[in-house]
């Protein structure tokens, strides 16, 4: 018997291979966190904010499309006005606990924008990550880089800006990992405190690809905090009465390398040759077909 093959399956389907598009992919991504969560017993919701552009242009768009399937995940996207006020929201849906008067455990958030939006929105970027993401809600900063300005007035990349915040930040090579270092990200925010940047480039949102869901069931493994030393019982989410002093002494003593044990507990970085006498390295991205 024929299967019958939807244009939703890619928001709907939990099993089996969907064809995605990386674009699609980054829309899928709230969706499956939310499943996750439900599988956790958290009760929580996503809040998607940002101003749209290439490679990002059509985001947006996909996740009007996507409306039904969003609202059925309590997760509601509202653009911004510009860059920096979608951020600045985003960082507001990390407070929600603070008022105790909200029905969810926490709310996940995710900013996208093109890179040169990502310039403006840095005073934002900088302050939110020093503030923290909230234990149960963790934000994915999603940045659309043009490398080769085919549609800005400078080539652009958004690493920089993302070391400048010091916010870690993860660059997806292909349509799965979009999903899979999409929901490490998250996992690594909440774990962190941090928010997590999130680069992509045109040649991955444009690409398209026949998508294996068993992706999203491999484990994420969260570490415990002794390696941090005498750090470890710093608290590095969001706190309702801080300092700038206190946020900035946590933020460089405790969360960067509680995103960096992350890294290291789930093998996000991988060496793929090794050689003890090397006096040089190269970093790159894989390259996913």
């Amino acid at each position: 018997m024929t299967k019958k093959i939807s244009l939703n399956d890619k928001y709907i389907l939990k099993e089996g291979k969907i064809f995605l598009t990386g674009i699609q992919a980054l829309v899928r991504l709230p969706i499956i966190q939310k499943d996750l969560d439900e599988k956790n017993d958290l009760n929580t919701g996503g809040f998607i904010s940002g101003y749209k552009g290439s490679p990002l242009g059509g985001y947006d768009l996909e996740l009007f499309r996507a409306k039904k399937y969003l609202d059925e995940k309590s997760i509601y996207h509202q653009p911004g006005l510009n860059e920096e006020l979608g951020a600045t929201a985003v960082w507001g849906s990390q407070q929600g606990e603070f008022k105790d008067r909200g029905n969810k455990d926490g709310v996940f958030g995710i900013w996208y924008g093109k890179g040169p939006g990502m310039d403006r929105t840095m005073d934002v970027f900088k302050h939110a990550n020093a503030a923290g993401a909230s234990k149960f809600g963790g934000v994915l900063a999603i940045a659309g880089d043009d490398h080769a300005a085919k549609s800005s007035t400078l080539p652009h990349q958004s690493d920089h800006n993302f070391m400048s915040a010091f916010m870690p930040y993860l660059y997806p090579s292909g349509v799965e990992e979009i999903v899979r270092f999409g929901l490490l990200g998250i996992a690594m925010s909440r774990y962190s405190g941090c928010w997590t940047g999130f680069k992509i480039v045109s040649d991955v949102a444009d690409s398209g690809k026949r998508y294996d869901t068993e992706i999203e069931r491999l484990p994420i493994i969260i570490p415990n905090s002794e390696s941090l030393g005498e750090y470890k019982d710093l608290p590095r989410n969001i706190l309702y009465e801080d300092t700038p002093r206190d946020q900035d002494y946590r933020l460089q003593r405790a969360k960067g390398f509680a995103a960096q044990e992350f890294v290291r507990a789930n093998k996000i970085d991988r060496s793929i040759w090794k050689d003890s006498n090397s006096k040089m390295g190269y970093y790159s991205r894989e390259i996913l077909q």
